[in-house]
């Protein structure tokens, strides 16, 4: 009898860092997919073979090939073949690559079923102490100084609480940004999350913007919400019409 079961892509959240992390279900997936997309093949390949899990087919998937790889995957979902999505850590498509390819196969007619666990966004928002709700993640500001102002000015008109990662050798700078746009709101610098150096640097704004901060490993940044004074419920609903309008 032919089979005519619907493929399912999987987008599967893996380990920010500790691989007991990784939930059963997520290593059955791995394992039982057709084809791994990996943002880094040898990092995700090192995850694998630290579980024990021997992936089928792992390829790479990442913002250079993204746009090039699509009908490759797209073909081996109309095949049948079940395709697993990951980030090189935490949920994918948050800051990485991947929503063109969950939109192309839904319309395709395929299933897209999310695997959720580990999120550097709400493994900083739940440790950090900072009103967690309501919140942008903003993913990581542009590199130009006025561009990122112009970033946090606009997100931070909403009054809540900001979320952002960052580069070590560009966090001194983009710290700065966002002082100069938000005014010196608290902060919580989070950095090598759940691995062996976690660390939670609370403060101002004012305290790391503009410093050399000697900081290892990949940082998450929580910005406390302003002063409800600062924004209105209208300007809350137009920044968010806003958006809703772009897409975003």
């Amino acid at each position: 009898m032919e089979d005519t079961r619907t493929a399912t892509l999987f987008i599967v959240a893996t380990p920010l860092g500790n691989p007991s992390d990784l939930s059963p279900r997520a290593a059955g997936v791995l394992a039982d997919a057709g084809t791994v997309l990996a943002e880094d093949t040898r990092r995700t390949g090192l995850l694998l073979k630290t579980l024990g899990i021997t992936a089928r087919r792992l390829v790479s998937f990442h913002e250079h090939n993204e746009e090039a790889r699509l009908p490759q995957v797209l073909g081996w979902l109309a095949a049948g073949t079940d395709v697993a999505l990951v980030s090189d850590a935490g949920t994918p498509l948050l800051a990485d690559p991947g929503y063109r390819l969950v939109r192309s196969a839904r319309e395709a007619g395929h299933i897209v079923t999310p695997v959720p666990g580990a999120s550097a966004v709400l493994a900083a928002l739940s440790a950090a102490g900072i009103a967690p709700y309501p919140f942008s993640f903003l993913g990581f500001p542009a590199r130009a100084a006025s561009e990122a102002r112009a970033l946090f000015a606009r997100y931070g008109a909403t009054g809540g609480t900001l979320v952002f990662f960052e580069r070590k050798n560009r966090l001194s700078a983009t710290l700065a940004a966002a002082l100069e746009a938000l005014g010196d709101r608290e902060c919580v610098i989070c950095r090598e999350l759940t691995k062996t150096f976690e660390e939670f640097l609370p403060g101002r704004l004012s305290d790391f913007a503009g410093r050399e901060l000697e900081l290892l490993g990949e940082v998450t940044v929580v910005v406390g919400p302003g002063r409800a004074a600062r924004s209105s419920p209208e300007e809350v609903r137009r920044v968010a019409a806003e958006e809703a309008a772009a897409g975003g």
